[in-house]
């Protein structure tokens, strides 16, 4: 029980005061997300409804849907009921023709389009009939350099394995739709399925030695999912915004070795700080197969969102504690609870 009256205290604590400072004045509009059950998307929608826009969800059904963390059966309930729901196959785009093309959108938000094959059916559909197109992105997209942090502008990564996203803002631009392209970096928070924060509470919580690549004096930025949906959200009734890409994340970044530490303070008394145990190692004098041995890229990943928050008039709400606090005691810990009755 401790861990719950944990987890409400926290809720309590971080929900107020999170939008309303951000909210200009835009009238209701008719939002398609296309995605949206996992993670960023569920975050997305649950913003876009409490702003008050009417928001459609068109996705394969696969998945299901769960209300977010602190969020009540009531309010989900009352949020599903706000909500359309089109159960559709993105990659067909003849399904997709048949299902949505007879619907009227203002916004469009495509949340997981990896290649331009995935977007540019979506993308000609409604080109020409939608105020604006918000394509989900990634700051992996820019080329590794001694000139940090990344801004917008940076030089590109033709070769990454993000070039499906380059490629498809490019074809975005091609055929002039009115779009902007969101470039996160690491993305953290309850409910996340990449193991990211998720590697360094297991170990620390299972009394493990934490293993870092290299020096661990790499810097990387990782970014709330809560302040990446306010960010996206805020992309609408923004002209200025219309043909740019914003990168998100946190304000500041944090090295490896840093954030093993900030993850075993996130942890408070579940953790005792005097057991912590890192061990910097050699990767190449490993060979981890396919597997991959740690979470993030082996080098400086960090972005300046200085043009976010200026274009955008928006700023992150978490630090990087609090919101590696959010993060494990409203999921890690509860999972992990859940996991030794089950």
């Amino acid at each position: 029980m401790h861990f719950v009256l944990l987890s409400f205290a926290l809720c309590v604590g971080l929900s107020h005061g999170l939008h309303s400072s951000l909210q200009m004045s835009v009238g209701s509009k008719k939002v398609l997300i296309v995605g949206g059950t996992r993670f960023s998307g569920l975050y997305l929608w649950k913003e876009l409804v409490q702003r008050g826009h009417e928001v459609t969800l068109y996705n394969r059904g696969k998945t299901a849907i769960s209300k977010l963390p602190c969020e009540s059966d009531e309010d989900f309930a009352q949020r599903s009921k706000l909500t359309k729901f089109i159960k559709g196959n993105r990659q067909s785009a003849e399904e997709m023709k048949e299902k949505l093309g007879s619907q009227s959108f203002d916004v469009i938000y495509d949340m997981n389009g990896r290649e331009s094959g995935d977007t540019a059916p979506l993308a000609d559909m409604f080109n020409g009939k939608v105020e604006h197109f918000i394509y989900m992105s990634s700051a992996g997209v820019y080329k590794k350099s001694p000139m940090m942090p990344h801004i917008e502008g940076d030089t590109e990564d033709v070769k990454s394995r993000h070039k499906g996203k380059l490629e498809t803002e490019s074809y975005l631009r091609q055929i002039g739709i009115p779009f902007t392209s969101i470039r996160p970096t690491y993305i953290y928070g309850p409910m996340n399925y990449n193991p990211l924060e998720e590697y360094f509470f297991a170990s620390l919580s299972e009394g493990r030695r934490v293993c870092i690549p290299g020096h661990g004096q790499h810097i990387t930025g990782l970014g709330h999912v809560a302040d990446l949906a306010t960010a996206m959200a805020q992309v609408i009734g923004r002209d200025q915004a219309k043909g740019q890409v914003y990168n998100i994340q946190d304000t500041q970044s944090v090295s490896f070795e840093g954030l093993t530490k900030l993850c075993a303070q996130a942890m408070g008394s579940d953790f005792d700080a005097t057991k912590l145990d890192i061990k910097f190692y050699d990767p190449k004098m490993f060979d981890f197969g396919d597997k991959k041995a740690f979470p993030m890229r082996g080098q400086h990943f960090f972005c300046s969102v200085d043009k976010a928050m200026r274009d955008l008039d928006w700023a992150p709400k978490f630090n990087m504690l609090d919101g590696l606090k959010d993060s494990y005691l409203n999921d890690f810990k509860i999972k992990k609870v859940l996991l030794m009755y089950c």
